[in-house]
């Protein structure tokens, strides 16, 4: 018995990796996303007597510069972090449904989605960081070609990350399925 109830949580666990997987991955954008936003709103109307100082002395466009290069150095080690989670995350997803009866084709994806982590891990991440550091600081008027090779690389990192958690809900509703149908098998 306790085997039955350990393989018929199996699913459960795994959806809630998926959603796990799917929900640290919005975070981790919203939070990328906000870090440059606030600094122009910042900027706008520093509600601190200090930071205004500080703005006022090192003028508006160095201390935005500051500010862009410390939101990007967190955000890059967000995504260093984020990614060394998925990976996590993926790897026990997969070892969830490895042993699913009728999951061969939930685990091809679960295991496409793991290899496009490890894709975005160790060879699109730090590519990213990479040129990024290196356009940091520099004038971009005229813009530099690095930042349009920067733009194209954030443009793959974001469309992995899409493509990843569509594929991502549609693991979950294959899992769903799976669910439902070894439940009503159980009952039988």
């Amino acid at each position: 018995m306790p085997c039955q109830t350990s393989s018929a949580l199996r699913p459960h666990a795994a959806l809630f990796c998926l959603g796990a997987w799917v929900m640290g991955t919005v975070c981790v954008s919203v939070v990328a996303a906000q870090n440059f936003f606030t600094i122009d709103r910042l900027l706008a109307g520093p509600s601190h007597d200090t930071f205004a100082a500080f703005a006022a002395d090192a003028g508006r466009e160095s201390a935005r510069n500051v500010l862009r290069y410390l939101s990007s150095e967190l955000n890059r080690l967000y995504f260093q972090l984020w990614n060394w989670g998925q990976l996590a995350l993926g790897g026990a997803t997969l070892l969830l449904v490895w042993r699913l009866p009728g999951a061969a084709r939930l685990r091809l994806l679960v295991g496409a989605m793991l290899v496009l982590v490890a894709l975005l891990a160790f060879w699109l991440t730090p590519q990213i960081t990479a040129v990024g550091r290196g356009i940091d600081f520099i004038p971009r008027d005229p813009p530099p070609p690095a930042v349009a090779t920067f733009g194209v690389l954030h443009a793959a990192y974001t469309s992995l990350e899409l493509l990843k958690c569509a594929a991502a809900v549609g693991a979950a509703a294959w899992l769903v399925r799976l669910s439902r149908a070894g439940e009503s098998q159980r009952s039988v």
